[in-house]
């Protein structure tokens, strides 16, 4: 069984996930309206993925005999003025929910919670380390092309060959990719 301080950690870090897809969403919305198809596909590839990470706590708290609460999604901010910038927002929303999965291990650890912390938040230590990499060398790629629209063009198109997670995937996130 799990603890309410515990239960309560994982719903809001579930919160958490979604609004991560949220801001991918949205932040593939902008790529769309900027004609960057290939950053577009990667941010709404990134937006599945973090709710496959939302479906992990979901399916935690569940099988722990926890109450799953789902609380209102905050609406992302929407603009941004150049693709740096937008991959920026991306990379510093990642800080921040690394921040989170490390005060849920200290709590997890402070409730001597091991199936949350062993069973599940190891895992997002691990993920964390990949978002976070993921993102600032994008950023960083970026940074470089950044006045030469033929650079742009050319990492649009290697971004775009992020393969697109099944939706079976971020409903079942054990789920590998074939």
């Amino acid at each position: 069984m799990i603890g309410k301080k515990m239960q309560d950690g994982l719903n809001k870090q579930l919160n958490a996930e979604l609004y991560a897809a949220y801001l991918y969403f949205a932040i593939g919305a902008w790529f769309e309206g900027q004609n960057l198809e290939g950053f577009a596909a990667w941010m709404k590839s990134q937006a599945f993925e973090e709710m496959s990470h939302a479906m992990r706590f979901y399916n935690h708290v569940l099988e722990r005999g926890g109450k799953v609460e789902l609380y209102a999604i905050a609406k992302p901010e929407g603009k941004w003025s150049t693709p740096v910038e937008a991959f920026g927002a991306a990379y510093e929303h990642e800080l921040k929910v690394t921040k989170m999965i490390n005060d849920l291990v200290d709590l997890a650890r402070e409730e001597k919670d091991n199936a949350a912390l062993i069973g599940l938040l190891h895992w997002f230590i691990e993920e964390q380390i990949e978002e976070e990499d993921q993102t600032l060398k994008a950023v960083e790629k970026l940074k470089m092309v950044e006045d030469s629209k033929q650079g742009l063009f050319m990492l649009d198109k290697e971004m775009g060959a992020r393969p697109l997670i099944a939706s079976a995937q971020v409903i079942n996130p054990g789920l590998t990719q074939a």
